[in-house]
């Protein structure tokens, strides 16, 4: 009977295990998602949130067992502040910066960024604190492998969740219900009121702002619809607090001074039959288009709620029309995948306000601007087609590194036709003839370097890392530093698992490689990244079950493979895989990401099996792992295969420090705890 009694206790441990993991990576992806729509130019560093969390949750599992219950206690009070403190004092925090482009037009309100910045970072890692120590206690419970097994479960099962939600568009009033419920299941029953209190209080609060006038939700943006009261009529969209678009009726698209007209005012040649737009959002390039009788227009847009608030809402209707060929992608992907060609390519003002997710600096449409991106638009134009882009560009030497671009792609200057004070348009044809201007581009000063597909980032000026990141950077490690000694974490305990740390940064950087990748080859979309994230988190699970299922593990072998995997990907150029058929590119991106994430964590599953403080092993892999996403900025410098270097070098230093914590690469591995063996045979 007492072995029945321990089997049951054991199974609600390992159920509540994997709920606490599911509700830690859950709030952690809605976190990110909701302080990026609220605070202007989180959306920009989303690794802000994410790097607090890493913080916070390893904090929580090197904190010893017999301390820090606090934590526990009143994990749901700090969530309730920063939802409160965001909700009372919308941010919009101002950065201005020559050295990299943010794409906003707001005025600074809300608290000074020095007080909102840190209070956001600090809050987030207290309330990953929170659930990273009720984690741990949990973890602790178990034999390592069967609870990183059961870690892993559950955040597949959180990110399936958010996936879930995203999909369905579901406002932020679901993500906090569902966040609330989770944690008062894992505060028990003595804690009802203390969790119930400041939960009810994050509800009712976005509850408030999922009942306001116009807002809705997309799988990229809190967006806010607002009708224009002039007598031209039409909305404003904002998307995370920022102006994003404005729904136009067609007689003000096609005044004189439209940049809506110029693609087709500066090509009088051409027929305009079929026409790609590129950035389709609410239609009104699409409504252009029709009135220029095109006999078919390809809408793609990445956003399909904007796509349907245009449907919905265009006195044109251009979406109804059946000339209209609507794609919901994202739009290098597009390009890559179709073999259609057209008289015109309008790359029509995509600027998103948001960065892929698990990725620092890449935003949604990075490579659309990049070198092999305007080739790839040339290839599928007609022999006298054009190609034209258009925004509000902020400074000439943006428009001069896109100008120049299409100046060596082409072999001639572009049509350049300037509104106001930021605001251009940029047309190219075929040839010469095929365009018609009234002002050829001349550069106004030194050209910048053309953005590439390893180096992605168009708004920066040069390849460097701008000092403000820099400075977030470094108050963000001495943060974590002064948290782990005030924490009480004993370091001196944990230096023991440099391996375990080295291991955490260089996986950090092998996720974001690989999630760059799969933007590169299928798309900046959502649901790709989405489902990159659960196959590397799969991936991680098949590691631990044939861990689980092997006595021994000889490690020379797995680091010898893990070595020849992070060579074949770093030797495999990106234009190669690009340049295979779909299934030929899904197949070979599948195996140049998660070969190196397999081999790496049968090394790390092996680790943990045979630590002697699991938990703190842990720990030090997740501080290891923020450490991991600050070293992400280094692309900014050397371009993202490089990174594969780091990585490298990383797993290299694990493998020196294993060697010296007594488990050298030529050791066997001692046989597996009897505990586990049990739990194979039941």
């Amino acid at each position: 009977m007492k072995l029945i009694g321990t089997r049951q206790n054991d199974r609600w441990v390992r159920w509540k295990l994997l709920l606490a993991s599911a509700t830690m990576l859950f709030v952690e992806l809605a976190l990110i998602r909701w302080a990026g729509a609220n605070v202007v130019h989180l959306s920009y560093f989303s690794n802000f949130i994410l790097l607090g969390s890493f913080l916070g949750i390893g904090i929580g599992f090197l904190i010893p067992a017999a301390r820090g219950q606090w934590l526990t206690r009143w994990a749901p009070v700090p969530l309730a502040l920063l939802v409160i403190l965001v909700r009372e004092f919308p941010v919009q925090v101002r950065q201005s910066s020559g050295q990299v482009i943010y794409f906003t037009a707001v005025k600074t309100t809300g608290l000074p960024e020095w007080v909102t910045l840190p209070a956001i970072f600090l809050l987030t890692a207290v309330i990953m604190a929170a659930i990273g120590k009720i984690t741990a206690d949990l973890f602790r419970r178990l034999p390592s492998l069967d609870a990183y097994r059961c870690d892993l479960l559950g955040s597949i099962t959180g990110s399936v969740s958010f996936a879930l939600v995203s999909w369905l568009r579901a406002p932020s009033v679901v993500w906090g219900v569902l966040a609330a419920a989770a944690l008062l299941i894992l505060g028990g029953r003595r804690n009802t009121l203390r969790y119930g209190v400041p939960l009810m209080a994050m509800v009712a609060a976005l509850f408030a702002e999922t009942t306001t006038a116009g807002i809705s939700w997309s799988p990229y943006y809190k967006i806010q619809l607002t009708p224009v009261t002039s007598t031209a009529g039409g909305y404003r969209i904002s998307a995370n607090g920022v102006p994003h678009q404005s729904i136009a009726p067609l007689p003000v698209l096609m005044r004189k001074n439209s940049p809506y007209r110029q693609p087709y005012d500066r090509t009088p040649g051409n027929p305009h039959k079929r026409v790609l737009v590129i950035g389709a959002g609410n239609g009104n390039d699409v409504a252009v288009a029709l009135k220029h009788r095109a006999q078919r227009v390809d809408a793609v847009e990445i956003d399909p709620r904007l796509q349907q608030i245009g449907a919905q809402l265009h006195p044109a209707k251009p979406y109804d029309d059946p000339r209209v060929h609507v794609h919901i992608n994202d739009g290098r992907a597009f390009l890559e995948r179709t073999n259609a060609t057209y008289d015109l390519v309008v790359l029509a003002l995509p600027d998103s306000l948001t960065l892929v997710a698990g990725a620092s600096n890449l935003r949604l449409e990075s490579y659309l601007f990049t070198q092999q991106a305007f080739e790839a638009a040339r290839d599928h134009l007609a022999p006298h087609g054009a190609f034209a882009m258009y925004n509000y560009y902020r400074t000439s030497w943006l428009v001069d590194r896109f100008a120049g671009s299409l100046d060596d792609i082409y072999g001639h200057a572009p049509c350049m036709t300037t509104f106001g004070k930021n605001a251009a348009v940029l047309v190219a044809g075929m040839t010469a003839a095929d365009q018609s201007c009234e002002r050829i581009w001349r550069p106004s000063g030194a050209v910048p370097a053309a953005a590439s597909d390893d180096h992605p980032f168009p708004y920066l000026l040069r390849r460097t890392i701008p000092t403000f990141y820099l400075g977030v950077l470094g108050a963000i490690l001495l943060v974590t530093f002064l948290a782990v000694r005030l924490t009480g974490v004993r370091i001196r305990s944990t230096v023991r698992y440099t391996d375990m740390f080295l291991m955490g940064a260089a996986f950090m950087l092998l996720e974001t490689k690989n999630v760059i990748g799969f933007a590169l080859y299928f798309g900046t979309t959502w649901l790709v990244n989405a489902l990159v994230f659960i196959g590397v988190l799969l991936a991680v699970l098949a590691a631990v079950e044939v861990r689980r299922r092997l006595r021994r593990v000889n490690q020379l072998p797995l680091q010898l493979l893990l070595f020849a995997t992070l060579a074949a990907a770093w030797l495999v150029p990106a234009h190669a895989v690009l340049s295979l058929p779909f299934t030929g590119r899904l197949a070979a991106a599948i195996a140049l990401a998660f070969a190196p994430i397999f081999c790496a964590n049968l090394i790390f599953s092996d680790r943990l099996a045979l630590a002697a403080d699991p938990t703190s092993a842990f720990g030090a892999n997740l501080l290891g792992a923020l450490t991991g996403g600050a070293l992400e900025y280094l692309a900014l410098v050397t371009g993202y295969q490089a990174l594969l270097l780091v990585v490298a070098l990383l797993y290299l230093g694990a493998c020196v420090a294993m060697r010296f914590a007594g488990r050298g690469p030529g050791a066997q591995s001692p046989p597996v705890p009897d505990e586990t063996v049990a739990l194979n045979r039941q």
